[in-house]
């Protein structure tokens, strides 16, 4: 995916940041952002849900000797500022989904076989890009 994004056309902002959930961790998917000049925060797992109120506002020591670039990237998810940039994406993407299942009714696929899947997925995301457009033309 980082290669399909640098072969985007001139114009288009690269991405600085890559914020995803842990089912792309792999030490591998690191080191390709790294090489890629992109800041990696990917999950590593699940948080405890309930943490000392004392964790959530405390700052983690910084790190005193070199480390790989998952430990860089895990000391960064626990920083402050490395928590506020991970939580920018529920706010980009996970809002879509929540609508398409909630407002839309979307919640199981009709069809099977995968060309299927894909047809009827591209047709859910062409109903919801035409709503979002009709509520946001000036009135």
């Amino acid at each position: 995916m980082v290669e399909k994004v640098r072969a985007s056309p001139a114009g288009l902002n690269q991405p600085e940041i890559l914020r995803v959930d842990s089912g792309y961790f792999s030490e591998k998917n690191v080191a390709t952002c790294e090489a890629a000049k992109i800041t990696p925060l990917i999950a590593m797992g699940r948080e405890v849900h309930h943490p000392d109120w004392r964790e959530r506002f405390e700052e983690p020591a910084p790190l005193t000797e070199p480390a790989c670039h998952v430990e860089q990237m895990r000391h960064a998810l626990k920083t402050k500022a490395g928590r506020a940039l991970y939580a920018l994406r529920k706010q980009t993407v996970e809002p879509v989904f929540g609508i398409i299942k909630s407002v839309m009714g979307f919640r199981q696929f009709l069809l099977r076989g995968l060309e299927n899947v894909q047809t009827e997925w591209t047709l859910v995301c062409l109903a919801w890009n035409l709503k979002r457009m009709a509520a946001l033309r000036p009135q």
